[in-house]
């Protein structure tokens, strides 16, 4: 049966907010959840998962982090996984904090400075990053944005990408750190000097092929249906999450392409699409509900498929200069029953809630449904903050 785009779109939609579930379990079914620290009006994790949690407040990720099974880690981008899905990219090689030179060995006073932090830690059990920078006083180093970060703040997130350090909770929203559960009772010097600098082996087993696919999996589960070019990007995205691994991408894509379901479908532009084998992309009714959506939230994350999907170009605009914005600093996408149709900017002021739209049509749908609904999203939204 042919599968249009419409189809595509309701599927997409239906197939990210399944019915409100338990914390834990929400985390189990996407597997990865992207972070970012903005508030406005809350942080982007909180704002996807109040779509998909039932009863969920802003705020419960952190304060239940230790009772749940997930990890920050990186994965496609920076966020929180499943230990299962943690797994599978770990041990990574020897790799430097995620960026383009991560396959570059770490420099011998670096590795003898993680050696003796991870003693420090080892030591005390869980530290604060302040603590650790009173003992040791590194001082400051250029980040990867060029600018100026603490020098022992930017070997933690390396040893936590590593695996030498995890999360364990945070305080105030700074990271807490203990021993990575792969270090716990490996002597620091011994472990170091057991990872070979740029380590990229080939696959030599079914197994390890299959640790590659099922990372592959993880990505399709959380952003299909995706078009062609889409998948790819996501996989190539793959090299932060398994350094080790990222030699085999491309042939993980191929059997990606033969594995997945797919179908070519578009409108001015016919691509072809790619989806889970378990799942079907016909016949899904959506629901008559408006949702105001995180930029990061995987319904929107491509900007490439929103095109495709909505017809119009949607930008995240909050590192852009205000003069040059034209959707507002941190612009929620709208969702109204299967179609983006604008959106909104949310703004916390004198205890109360204040709300400014736009839509790609010019004006709001002049439906009695639209503005019911639209005033019912409000008021979850209001309560979710605890206003």
């Amino acid at each position: 049966m042919l599968i249009t785009l419409d189809d595509l779109r309701r599927y997409a939609v239906t197939r990210n907010f399944p019915e409100p579930t338990t914390l834990q379990r929400a985390l189990r079914r996407m597997g990865f959840l992207q972070a970012d620290p903005i508030r406005s009006p809350a942080r982007a994790q909180d704002l996807i998962l109040r779509q998909r949690v039932k009863n969920y407040r802003a705020g419960d990720l952190e304060r239940r982090y230790q009772e749940l099974d997930v990890e920050e880690d990186t994965f496609v981008n920076y966020g929180y996984v499943t230990r299962e899905l943690s797994a599978l990219m770990h041990p990574r090689s020897e790799s430097r904090v995620p960026a383009d030179d991560q396959r570059l060995p770490w420099p011998a006073a670096q590795r003898k400075k993680a050696e003796l932090l991870l003693e420090f830690v080892r030591e005390r059990g869980e530290v604060h990053p302040r603590e650790v920078d009173d003992h040791f006083s590194h001082g400051r180093v250029k980040n990867y944005w060029g600018g100026s970060s603490n020098a022992t703040t930017h070997l933690m997130d390396a040893m936590q990408y590593q695996g030498m350090l995890r999360v364990v909770r945070r305080e105030k929203g700074i990271r807490i750190y203990a021993i990575g559960q792969h270090w716990v009772g490996a002597e620091p010097q011994s472990r170091l000097k057991g990872v070979t600098p740029g380590q990229s082996p080939r696959l030599t087993s079914g197994g390890e092929a299959a640790k590659v696919d099922a990372l592959v999996d993880a990505v399709v589960r959380i952003y299909a249906p995706l078009p062609g070019p889409s998948l790819a990007f996501y996989l190539r995205r793959l090299r932060f999450a398994a350094p080790q691994w990222r030699g085999e991408l491309t042939s993980a894509l191929q059997r990606a392409t033969k594995r997945l379901s797919h179908t070519r479908a578009g409108a001015n532009q016919v691509v072809d699409w790619y989806w889970p084998a378990n799942e079907k992309a016909l016949n899904h009714e959506v629901e008559q509900r408006v949702r105001l959506l995180a930029p990061f939230d995987p319904l929107v994350h491509d900007r490439a498929r929103f095109e495709l999907l909505w017809g119009w170009v949607y930008r995240f605009e909050a590192y852009t200069p205000a003069a040059k914005r034209k959707l507002g600093y941190y612009a929620m996408p709208l969702v109204w029953r299967d179609h983006v149709i604008g959106w909104g900017n949310l703004t916390l002021s004198d205890g109360g809630l204040k709300a400014e739209f736009g839509y790609f049509a010019g004006r709001a749908p002049r439906e009695a449904a639209f503005k019911r609904e639209l005033a019912a999203e409000m008021d979850r939204m209001g309560v979710f903050l605890g206003i």
